[in-house]
Order: structure tokens, then sequence, then C-alpha cells
């Protein structure tokens, strides 16, 4: 009998929760993609205040991304010990913290918009182009945590199609916006905060319909309010996600804060390749999905072999479409680049990091799907640890690059440091002798 990692027998169950996935994360990191592309025709200086805004929103929405990564395995391992009910309740639960939690972080950012572009060095002529996208984009602050709820909820009920064409729709719309508030109107950078803000929203409505109207009674989810104490479990498991993430966003924002005092043209550079850093990076998420719907329900049904024979199958073939992109990326390195921005002096600089974006894909494969298991085995506290080591390894790096003029090779260096570190501890957690499969299975009923 070959190896789990070689074995095929998982890879219709794998398939049919990863292809919609890859193609709702895609559509995801699109929006930002499509407003890069549009943008950076304006010029230099609207792409690097676009990029530092990029940054900012990544750290206060991501930072909630607990939302969707605590609800998939919450929801699959109840449905994988019969109890839909529970699947149920913890939906409701991740809607109301989405609600109140995305009202809470839009107030912040109108509040402190000028002491948050400070932090991030957006001062001088970066300053008023870049407050002026940041407050109209955090009016969808509501908006992009109820989508981050639902996509988990839909994924912890094995349904990856339902997000994927809302998404989709939500880039159409914005695609379609885009030009006509940033060109037609002439609103430049503000239009492209318009576009994405009202797309944004468009989705949020959509999937509050699909759940609580198309699917309440399928789902058992109830309407009334949960009390404090009900949230208290996934209030629990949200504040080690919280620090996990608010560790990793940290590192990418500080990068680009980094980035954005080597010189206005080093961040211009900097948003391009971080976007095709993580687009391309993220399609593997799609597996990491599939990790957390599948390995969630077999260890809720008790059986931990064959969880960890899942994890092993996924890896592998996480490996195998990280290989293969950078391979693409390499080969389209000049089409790529040429698509999000036409300054000369821009994909210049680009060109001096992308060497990076390619080398750096197989090793962010195996990390994202290793992340995948980790939340599908509820392994919170581990995972928030591990990123506080990684994240303080790129910040070592991060902390001499201005000091010592390595200048945006040095920023992406730090985000080496922070890849390989990720990757070491979660391979050495995941050793056969860990145990932690038999640990989680065993907490389930029956």
């Amino acid at each position: 009998m070959p190896p789990a990692f070689l074995s095929r027998r998982y890879d219709r169950a794998i398939v049919a929760l990863a292809w919609p996935a890859l193609g709702t994360l895609a559509a995801d990191p699109l929006v930002s993609i499509v407003d890069t592309a549009f943008v950076g025709r304006l010029g230099a200086l609207p792409l690097a205040a676009l990029g530092v805004n990029v940054a900012i929103f990544s750290f206060a929405f991501v930072l909630f991304n607990f939302l969707a990564y605590g609800t998939t395995p919450a929801v699959a391992r109840a449905l994988g010990r019969g109890d839909r009910a529970a699947a149920g309740r913890t939906v409701t639960h991740a809607f109301v913290l989405a609600v109140g939690l995305g009202v809470v972080v839009t107030a912040l950012l109108q509040a402190l918009a000028g002491p948050v572009l400070t932090v991030m060095g957006a001062t001088g002529e970066l300053r008023a182009p870049a407050e002026a996208y940041l407050r109209i984009r955090a009016l969808a602050g509501p908006a992009l945590l109820i989508i981050t709820a639902a996509n988990g909820a839909f994924r912890g009920f094995q349904d990856t199609r339902t997000p994927l064409v809302i998404t989709l729709s939500v880039a159409v719309i914005n695609l379609v916006l885009d030009p006509l508030f940033i060109f037609t109107f002439g609103w430049g950078l503000a239009g492209a905060a318009v576009a994405t803000t009202l797309a944004q929203w468009a989705g949020a409505v959509w999937f509050v319909w699909a759940v609580f109207g198309r699917r309440r009674r399928a789902w058992q989810v109830p309407l009334a309010l949960p009390s404090v104490p009900d949230l208290a479990p996934f209030v629990r498991v949200g504040w080690a996600l919280l620090v996990r993430t608010f560790a990793l966003i940290a590192a990418m924002t500080a990068a680009t804060a980094v980035a954005t005092r080597v010189g206005v043209l080093d961040v211009a550079a900097h948003q391009i390749a971080s976007q095709l850093w993580l687009f391309l990076a993220l399609v593997v998420d799609a597996l990491a999905i599939a990790a957390q719907a599948l390995v969630a329900k077999t260890l809720g049904e008790g059986r931990p072999d064959e969880a960890r024979a899942v994890s092993d199958r996924l890896l592998f073939l996480g490996l195998l479409t990280g290989v293969g992109l950078a391979a693409g990326m390499a080969l389209l390195q000049g089409p790529l680049v040429r698509a999000l921005t036409s300054d000369p002096e821009v994909i210049a600089a680009v060109a001096g990091v992308y060497a990076f974006v390619v080398l750096m894909q197989p090793l962010n494969a195996l990390v994202f799907v290793w992340d995948g298991v980790f939340m599908a085995v509820e392994d919170f506290a581990f995972l928030a640890a591990a990123m506080l080591i990684s994240a303080a390894a790129a910040a070592v790096v991060l902390a001499a690059v201005l000091p010592f003029g390595w200048g945006l090779p040095g920023v992406w260096w730090a985000l080496v440091a922070l890849m390989i570190a990720r990757a070491v501890t979660l391979a050495w957690r995941y050793r056969p002798a860990a145990g932690v499969f038999r640990e989680r299975a065993a907490d389930a009923p029956g």
C-alpha cells in the first residue's frame, strides 16, 4: 500500500472543496489586484498611497479572520458528530461578532486615521491621498467581517461553491465600478475606495440572505441573539487566533512601513511584489480550506488516523502546487508586472525583488496547508505561539534594513525569515510523535 501522501483516495473530496475555494480565494485578493492595476495608471504617488492602505486594512480586518478560521472547524466537527443544532448556533455567534466588531473597527479607523498613517510613514505628499482612501474604505468594515464569517460557515458545511459565486460577483462589481469612479468621474484614488466599499457591501447583503434566508432551516441557524456566556467559547478561540493573526499582519505591515521609509518608488514596488506574492500564494490556501473542513469533520467522527492521512496528502499536493506556481511566475514576470503598473521606474524596482516572490512559493504552500491542518485540529494556542516566534525572526531582520542600507531586498529577506520560521515550527509540531490528532479525536463525543 503506498504511503498516505501518494494515495489518491482522498482526492475527490479534496477537489470538491478546493476548486471552488480556489476561485473564492483568488477573487478576494483580485479586488486589490484590480485596484492596483487601475491606480497604477495614475502614477507612483497614488500607487504608494494605495500600498500603505492595503497594509493598514490587512492589519485592521484580517486581524479578525478568526471569524472564518474559528467557525469552519467548529461547524465541521459538530456535523461530524451529528449535532447540526450546535453547528447552526456557531454560525449565528459568528455573524453577531462580525457585526459588532465591524462597527468598532470602522469607528476606530475613522477616529485614528491620522495617527495610523503617521505610524505607517505616510507623511508629506502621501498623507492627503492616503487619508482620503482610508476614510472611505473604513466604511466597509462591517461588510468585510460579515463576508469573513459567512465564508467560515459555508466551508464548515462543506459548501465552497456558494461563496465562490458571491465573491466572484463582488470582484466583478469592483471591476466595473473602478474605471467608472477613477477615470470617468475623475475621483482618482478615492474612486477606487468607493468602488471597493460598494462591492463589499453588496457581497455582505447577499451572504446574509443566503444564510438567514435561504438556508436557515436546513442549517438550523437560530435568529435569537446569543448571550455573553454563549459567545464565551468562540471568544476564547478568537483570542488565540487574534494573537496569531496579529503577529502575522504586524510583520507584513512592518515590512510595508519599512519599505515606505526607504522611498516612494520602493513602497510602490513593494505593493506590486507583495500583491503578486499574496495572490498566488493564497491560491494554495484552497487546500488549507479543504483541510479545515475535511480534517475537522473526520476528527469529529473519531477517526484520527484518517485525519492524519488526509493531511499528508494535502501537504504533498500543496508542495506540488507551490512548485508549479513558482515556475509559472518565473516565466510570466514581464506580463504580470506590466499588468499592474506602466511606470518604468517601478517596474525596475520590482525586478530587484521578483526572485523572492518566485522562490518562496513552495515554502509558502507548505506553510499555508499546515496552517489549515492545525486550524482543523483547533490547536490555536500552538499556532499563536509559533507565529509570535516567526514574527520575531522577521522583526530582527526588518530592524536592520534602514541602519545597514539594505533597501527593498532587505525587506524581502525579512519575509523569507518569517516563512522559514513558520515552516520549522509547524513541521516540529506535525511530527508523528506529537499525537495531536489522537488528542483532538479523543475529545469527540461517542
